[in-house]
């Protein structure tokens, strides 16, 4: 199907954003239950070993972050964590921000503070992970 036909359910506004109709909710729905449910596992996983630890130290923080099974975890966590904090906050302003330059602005700055703080936490595991340290 081309043309119309293709964005049928779209508003011009919703296809400039790269929304869909009503129909898509269901999906955005069920990608939230699941990283959601990957974030609970993760946080569990997080905290028992963090209690295994001799020590809460940095040094023993980052010694253990050099392992590969705790970085990796750690880094799920991490995009886990901002992209639950990023599709919360979306699903709040399309809920109660009803004027679209508002709206776009704060669909923009969610985007992009989130990308960039989880960006931020991202390198910041790898670089531990990776033999850089905390400094």
């Amino acid at each position: 199907m081309s043309g119309e036909g293709a964005h049928l359910g779209k508003t011009p506004l919703g296809q400039v954003r790269g929304l869909g109709s009503a129909r898509e909710g269901a999906a955005h729905w069920g990608l939230e239950r699941a990283v959601s449910v990957a974030l609970v596992l993760l946080t569990i996983r997080f905290f028992v070993s963090l209690w295994r630890l001799p020590a809460l130290d940095s040094q023993t923080l980052s010694e253990w972050l050099r392992q590969p099974l705790a970085a990796v975890p750690m880094l799920l966590f991490v995009v886990a964590f901002f992209e639950h904090l990023r599709m919360g906050l979306i699903v709040v302003v399309e809920d109660y921000v009803h004027e679209e330059g508002n709206k776009l602005l704060s669909l923009l700055l969610i985007n992009l503070l989130a990308i960039g703080a989880g960006a931020l936490a991202f390198f910041s595991v790898l670089k531990i992970a990776l033999g850089g340290g905390a400094g």
